[in-house]
């Protein structure tokens, strides 16, 4: 296995932005691989900079793609598979987070890097009845912030971020999460702010 996995990242690296794409969607659909995108598109950015968003935006496709088919998998009968994996009640407490949080139950475990159980949170997403345009746009938006913030580390620090995304990987990706998780609690407040300003309107 750790020979296969080796050969396909030295194919998905020699072809470039199509090779970060099947890596991404073999890791968030069947086969587990560790790292191995974030490592990929740190090692792309640093020999071609000036396509880091083509590589960021490569490895997000392949992400949101790899997960719909979990999605659809999901869908047709991840019953089965979620109450293997979780025993007792817990599929449906589990269901019922996913339901009472959205979203941001899905985009959390998105941004964070293994060992986060991503895989089990998108058979939830599917199983409490998430609908897949939701569902696919958080995706996106969770891995093209993570891919992102790598990209830029990429950029910035060259073939130190190697090192300091295998040492510090899940502080990166708890910064990216703070930060989309305050641009949500702003956009809510200002959302709030502007229905209490037009119920006064109203009233007025």
């Amino acid at each position: 296995m750790k020979t296969f996995i080796a050969w396909v990242q030295g194919f998905a690296a020699a072809i470039g932005g199509p090779g970060l794409f099947i890596i991404a969607f073999l890791d968030s659909s069947f086969v587990s691989l560790p790292q191995a995108n974030d490592l990929l598109v740190v090692t792309m950015v640093i020999q071609r900079p000036e396509l880091m968003p083509y590589y960021a935006f490569m490895a997000t496709a392949g992400s949101v793609a790899g997960c719909l088919a979990l999605y659809v998998i999901a869908r047709r009968g991840g019953d089965a598979l979620l109450r293997r994996r979780l025993k007792g009640g817990r599929v449906e407490r589990a269901t019922e987070t996913i339901r009472r949080h959205g979203v941001l139950a899905l985009i959390v475990p998105a941004l964070l890097p293994p060992p986060s159980p991503f895989k089990l949170f998108v058979l939830l997403a599917a199983a409490s009845g998430m609908r897949v345009i939701p569902f696919a746009l958080s995706i996106a938006a969770a891995r093209g912030a993570r891919y992102l913030a790598i990209g830029l580390l990429s950029v910035w620090y060259g073939r130190q971020a190697v090192a300091y995304l295998e040492a510090h990987g899940r502080t990166v990706a708890l910064w990216v999460v703070g930060l989309i998780a305050a641009g949500v609690v702003i956009w809510l407040a200002v959302r709030l702010r502007r229905r209490g300003d037009t119920a006064l309107t109203s009233a007025g």
